[in-house]
């Protein structure tokens, strides 16, 4: 396998990715914000890393720019880098407010972490991943980046951006494969502090669909936006780009 760099790594969909690659071989860097839960994280992967690999948990907050240099000398460490994982990522301003009421201060954080801090982490290890055999960058997106959900303004643009950044980014560096992936609603906390008070165990876990997420890696699908939908309808990953 390879070396993959996880951000948001403590918790949902995240944890699930690192898990779920820890499972398949690879040697993992991970963070989060919480320090505390990425400590019951690194407990909780580290059976399953296999003895040939290895996992390195950093606590920290990935719109840091130390952080981030600390996260890509860590993969250095470990031997280099063969896919970034942007999964961390911000509600922003909650309860959800319209856009005419958004706080300023929270959507500049939000776009910091969801849009520039991805950016700047794949510009931090491109010396690393441009040694990779099959270099790739796997960033998580949302369908509030293409629908117009009312109260989703914030998020729903930063993940738009996300999006035109993935999209330019494959078109830059043809060398690089570049997902953009729709996961779908799933059964986290961000999904649950999008809808306080409400019962989401209708939606699925991340465990749960993980495994189609991951199809991607496994093929080394063409670079472009895909919904879950997408990778999970098709036995040959003969996928189709969502073009909204």
């Amino acid at each position: 396998m390879g070396i993959a760099l996880v951000t948001g790594a403590s918790r949902g969909l995240g944890r699930a990715i690192a898990h779920e690659l820890a499972e398949r071989g690879w040697t993992l860097v991970v963070d989060a914000r919480d320090g505390d839960a990425l400590a019951e994280t690194e407990r909780a992967i580290l059976p399953r890393v296999a003895p040939e690999a290895a996992l390195v948990a950093l606590a920290g907050d990935v719109a840091d720019a130390d952080h981030r240099r600390a996260l890509v000398a860590a993969a250095q460490g470990l031997g280099g880098l063969d896919l970034v994982v942007n999964n961390a990522s911000t509600l922003g301003a909650t309860p959800l407010p319209s856009l005419l009421s958004y706080p300023l201060d929270e959507l500049e954080r939000a776009l910091g972490v969801n849009v520039v801090a991805p950016l700047a982490l794949v510009q931090e290890s491109m010396a690393l991943l441009r040694r990779s055999a099959r270099p790739a960058v796997l960033n998580i997106t949302s369908d509030a980046s293409v629908e117009a959900y009312e109260g989703w303004g914030g998020y729903g643009l930063s993940k738009a951006a996300l999006d035109h950044l993935s999209a330019v980014l494959a078109v830059e560096e043809p060398s690089l494969l570049v997902w953009a992936v729709d996961p779908g609603d799933m059964r986290t906390q961000m999904h649950q502090d999008a809808f306080p008070g409400e019962d989401i165990s209708d939606r699925p876990l991340p465990e749960e669909v993980v495994t189609d997420l991951l199809r991607l890696i496994d093929a080394g699908v063409p670079s472009g936006r895909y919904r879950l939908s997408d990778l999970r309808s098709t036995s040959e990953l003969a996928l189709e780009t969502s073009n909204p």
